[in-house]
């Protein structure tokens, strides 16, 4: 499946933003899915994930409480809800998607596992 992200932008400290992830396919039920990030100067991380059945997830703690993923299985489409932004959340967010796995195994998705979106820029300014 290819995946493309979109919904970055610059926004200022506290605000929200939504970001989405389109499949170019009808089967994302059948995926866990999961978004990283990668920060200026820093390697990626994992920022949130679904199981394949979307009823587990799973968030780092930094976002945990503030980030919400959820998707759209008859629209194809994955999202990640923003809230109270900080500096900190300044990156490049990346959606990737694996089929029949958990939102436990996305968790520590390896860069060449799976399909992967091309990322978009979330740039908060304080």
């Amino acid at each position: 499946v290819q995946l493309q992200a979109s919904g970055g932008g610059l926004v200022q400290a506290g605000s929200s933003l939504t970001l989405s992830c389109v499949a170019s396919e009808d089967n994302l039920r059948t995926y866990a899915v999961a978004w990283f990030r990668q920060g200026p100067g820093k390697d990626r991380e994992f920022v949130a994930a679904q199981s394949w059945s979307g009823g587990g997830t799973e968030y780092r703690d930094s976002v945990k409480g503030r980030f919400t993923i959820s998707r759209d299985n008859a629209k194809n489409i994955v999202y990640l809800q923003m809230t109270n932004l900080k500096p900190e959340d300044t990156a490049v967010y990346y959606c990737a998607a694996v089929p029949g796995t958990s939102a436990q195994a996305m968790s520590v998705l390896r860069p060449r596992v799976g399909s992967w979106g091309q990322g978009t820029l979330v740039t908060v300014s304080s």
